[in-house]
């Protein structure tokens, strides 16, 4: 029979290493000596007969065979949650945890909003949610630090299973009392005859806009930048002129009747998605997979 590849104990000293590249860094987080988690990686080094680390004078890089089995690790680690889990809540979901990271747009109301609806038949599960920039969200699932992400997308992901996926096009919004308000559609060109509220430069959102204005050789000067989008939003709620965002983050407002929202038809606008994003090959504890089957459900309403 083969024996086991590895230890218990050597594979979680390891995986420290990575996330924190550094030995004795590592230690501190494990409440180890830094020998300890040395001698653990020399340990499986001669194990695997390959060098897994990279050392430099400020840190431990993974080599190619560390970046393999640092996702062997991270999956391991992550299964055995999930076993664990199931094992406590083999009577229905009466505990559990569930982790989630969004960008900002759906972490400011549409999630909150759903969390609240599944901890009414689940009382018991935990959640926690991050609200992080697109490329962080996949990043934190890809680390095995996020069950399900939530972004924006314009390109694929390594190591990402991509769950759910749907257009997300952009939105022109503005007081329902504006003059703009019953347009069909509106043009950037259009828009920018009015003061605009902006998300930061490094939002896919603005970065499809500045590439449509570069396009036509145009520039948009907003009155106001913010990455916030609660900002933005309360920007055009209370007259100030213009702003953009997806149909899911305002789907509450328009819905009040608290903000009107109006298609942006400049070309390449409709390249973005919104994605539901998991580690691709992770079986999905029974918690994380209810929430997603319901963040599923009620994502495409409304567009």
């Amino acid at each position: 029979m083969r024996r086991p590849l590895l230890q218990d104990t050597a594979l979680r000293y390891f995986l420290e290493v990575v996330r924190s590249g550094s030995a004795t860094v590592a230690s501190e987080r494990l409440h180890v000596a830094a020998s300890a988690v040395s001698r653990q990686i020399a340990a499986l080094e001669r194990t695997l007969d390959t060098t897994l680390f990279e050392r430099h004078p400020r840190g431990m890089v993974p080599t190619q065979a560390g970046e393999i089995l640092a996702a062997y690790a991270r999956r391991a680690s992550l299964e055995e949650d999930r076993a664990l889990e199931e094992i406590q809540a083999l009577q229905g979901m009466r505990m559990g945890l569930v982790r989630v990271v969004a960008s900002e747009a759906f972490a400011n109301v549409f999630l909150p909003q759903l969390i609240v609806r599944f901890r009414q038949s689940h009382p018991g599960i935990v959640f926690e949610l991050d609200a992080q920039p697109p490329a962080v969200v996949s990043a934190l699932v890809r680390a095995g630090d996020a069950d399900i992400g939530l972004r924006f997308s314009q390109a694929p992901e390594p190591d990402i299973e991509v769950q759910f996926s749907q257009p997300a096009p952009v939105l022109a919004l503005m007081h329902p009392g504006h003059a703009l308000a019953r347009a069909s559609g509106l043009g950037l060109r259009q828009m920018g005859e009015h003061p605009l509220a902006l998300p930061g430069p490094q939002t896919t959102l603005r970065q499809m806009i500045d590439a449509a204005c570069s396009r036509q050789q145009m520039r948009l000067q907003p009155a106001l930048v913010s990455n916030n989008m609660s900002t933005l939003h309360a920007f055009a709620m209370a007259g100030g002129g213009l702003s953009v965002s997806g149909s899911v983050a305002v789907r509450q407002l328009r819905a009040e009747g608290r903000i009107a929202a109006v298609p942006v038809t400049d070309a390449g606008l409709d390249l973005r998605t919104i994605e539901v994003q998991t580690l691709a090959g992770r079986t999905l504890p029974r918690a994380v997979q209810a929430f997603l089957d319901l963040l599923k459900q009620h994502l495409p309403e409304g567009g």
